[in-house]
């Protein structure tokens, strides 16, 4: 006996001990932290976007051959694509009228004359070894986005050729080799390179503003901003500066993000990353860097090349552009409801700014709540269901409303029901996930189920004396001042109507049954 009592104080002393050190090294930590923390309020994050939105054209900028994603490797390309000894580019007038049409929507300047200019550098998926571009006279001067706190200025937009893309492949063999495979086919997509200025100061307002520039971009139908399908790409430029300093600080350029998250996580990791090299006397390179997402960190990719290094010239093949204004009038003529408008306009409807964002940011969902609402169902009602229940079901299934079997149509249909009082609330968020599966018509599926509401005091009445007779103690309960045991009497009676019955008249009956 006595000996275990050691060898249980033994075990006690080495948990303590190892307590004590795990503890220790906890308040080191939490010591090291609050002192970074504090580091950070020295210093103020500078950010500006570079965006590169893929314009939603059958053709590419300057050639015929298709520009959608997901074909065969190299089979969407052509002479000019390939930049053959002899071919001529001609500017394609749909991507013209699209980059008009996100100037005005960016609240852009769009000036009579633009241009097109040689980009000279050299890269295995860049096949005439320079990219058409524009420089000192784009197509889309100053603008602007509003996000929630500010106004985020836009120094420019401009039009450019995208090059191709290289596949890494291979895995180390006898000699430790790998490949990598050029797909020519993004090669000659349209793009619109949209600018910001360095307006932003933490990487949530970056976040909302490239939010609500993939908002806008979708809206008017020129993009389709799949980050992931790298439709839509951002870099990101960081610098910092000490807290009240006017001078701008060397900025890294970080390229590869492809998530709203992955631009947060960037920016923040750079923004430590530039003040540890400042603390440490060192000083920061202007580079571009690559963000690797699993590890969560930024590497050297190259030096930052400046305008000079591309040696820009007019494109010799190229006319410059003249815009009328009747052009950008007819253009301004077809802009769609811009996603601000869209908020306000649903705020007005009752929703609340929040429910109202929520719907603004998906863009089906909001066209959809558009074409129930303009058939006179209750607008906060339509909007409860569809981020609800239906958003529920679609983030689980994966899939979109659109690829859903719920028409706008049968969605009336089962809302007027719910408004007539012919089916209950919860009747109703059953039968939506229904018919999101089926697709069956909701008239018909209440028939079928019998799940209309029982709104008949005769129906009522006896299942009301039923739960009252079959549960005498919570009766005494409830007339001895227990209150909140009225829900638990209410609960009964639906659980025997399988919650049909209209609750305004199963209320009145059981206050009327408990009242005896």
């Amino acid at each position: 006996m006595l000996k275990i009592r050691k060898i249980l104080r033994n075990i006690n002393a080495l948990f303590f001990s190892v307590y004590v050190r795990i503890s220790s090294k906890y308040f080191l930590i939490k010591e090291l932290l609050m002192e970074f923390e504090e580091l950070k309020q020295k210093y103020e994050m500078v950010i500006g976007l570079e965006v590169h939105a893929q314009l939603k054209t059958k053709t590419k900028i300057f050639a015929l051959d298709g520009a959608e994603f997901g074909h065969e490797p190299n089979s969407q390309t052509s002479p000019i694509t390939l930049g053959m000894p002899g071919v001529l580019p001609v500017l394609n007038k749909a991507v013209v009228d699209m980059a008009i049409l996100t100037g005005l929507a960016l609240n852009c300047e769009i000036p009579s004359r633009c241009k097109f200019d040689r980009k000279q550098y050299f890269y295995p998926d860049l096949p005439k070894g320079y990219q058409i571009s524009q420089y000192d006279e784009p197509i889309c001067g100053k603008g602007s986005i509003k996000i929630s706190n500010k106004t985020i200025g836009i120094t420019r937009a401009h039009l450019e050729e995208d090059a191709g893309k290289l596949v890494h492949a291979g895995s180390a063999g006898i000699y430790g080799s790998s490949y990598s495979l050029v797909d020519l086919n993004r090669a000659g997509t349209p793009l619109l390179e949209i600018v910001s200025e360095p307006d932003m100061r933490t990487s949530d307002e970056a976040r909302e503003y490239m939010e609500e520039l993939r908002n806008i971009l979708r809206y008017i139908g020129v993009c389709d901003g799949n980050l992931e399908e790298g439709s839509m790409r951002c870099d990101a430029n960081i610098s910092i500066r000490p807290k009240g300093q006017k001078e701008f600080g060397t900025r890294a350029e970080i390229k590869n993000v492809n998530s709203f998250k992955a631009l947060q996580r960037a920016i923040e990791y750079e923004f430590e990353r530039q003040i540890e090299l400042v603390e440490d006397g060192k000083e920061v390179v202007q580079e571009t860097r690559l963000w690797d997402d699993a590890k969560g960190i930024t590497s050297s990719m190259r030096g930052k090349e400046d305008a000079h290094d591309y040696r820009y010239f007019p494109e010799p093949d190229l006319m410059p552009l003249e815009i009328s204004r009747e052009w950008v009038d007819r253009v301004k003529a077809t802009m769609p409801e811009l996603p601000a408008q869209k908020l306000k306009r649903y705020v007005d409807l009752g929703l609340s700014e929040y429910d109202a964002q929520v719907l603004v940011n998906q863009l089906e969902m909001a066209l959809f709540f558009d074409k129930a609402v303009a058939q006179n169902v209750n607008p906060k009602t339509a909007s409860n269901f569809i981020m609800g229940e239906i958003a529920a079901y679609l983030k689980e299934e994966k899939v979109s409303i659109e690829e859903s079997k719920l028409s706008v149509e049968n969605f009336v249909k089962l809302l007027k029901l719910l408004e007539k009082g012919t089916i209950s609330n919860n009747i109703a968020k059953s039968l939506v996930i229904d018919i999101l599966k089926t697709g069956e018509d909701a008239d018909k599926l209440v028939e079928k189920k019998g799940l209309s509401v029982l709104s008949n005091p005769d129906e009522i009445l006896p299942l009301v004396q039923k739960v009252v007779a079959d549960n005498p103690e919570q009766v005494a309960a409830y007339k001895g001042g227990r209150d909140k045991l009225f829900g638990f009497f209410v609960g009964q009676v639906m659980k025997e109507t399988k919650g049909r019955a209209n609750p305004q008249l199963l209320n009145e009956l059981l206050k009327k049954e408990l009242e005896k």
